[in-house]
């Protein structure tokens, strides 16, 4: 069964960083492409392929980056220079599988 588990949310003033985490378990972790998505639309933030290769919405591009610990299967999203509109629950996800989320609330 996969199972997705995310940390790491948190407020945060604008301009402010934070790093979620993804812990995966029940698949082949190191063979898959990762998302990250964002709210209740499911707004497509960033991927990391099974090679390593990110990918970036336009309105993160240069403030948001991907990673990945195969080791602890494990993905990161590092989020820099935070924005009010970059609020809401971030879901990490594998395939059609998501997790829970975890909440980003960025306000003065």
């Amino acid at each position: 069964e996969v199972q997705l588990v995310e940390s790491g949310g948190g407020s945060v003033q604008p301009g402010g960083s934070l790093t979620l985490s993804c812990q995966a378990s029940g698949f082949r972790f190191r063979d898959y492409n990762l998302s990250w998505f964002l709210g209740k639309e499911a707004r497509w933030v960033a991927s990391i392929t099974s090679a390593n290769g990110e990918l970036y919405a336009d309105s993160v591009k240069g403030r948001f980056a991907v990673s990945r610990d195969n080791a602890k299967n494990i993905i990161y999203l590092q989020m820099n220079n935070l924005k009010p509109e970059d609020t809401g629950r971030y879901f990490c996800s594998v395939a059609d599988s998501y997790g829970q989320g975890t909440q980003v609330t960025v306000s003065a």
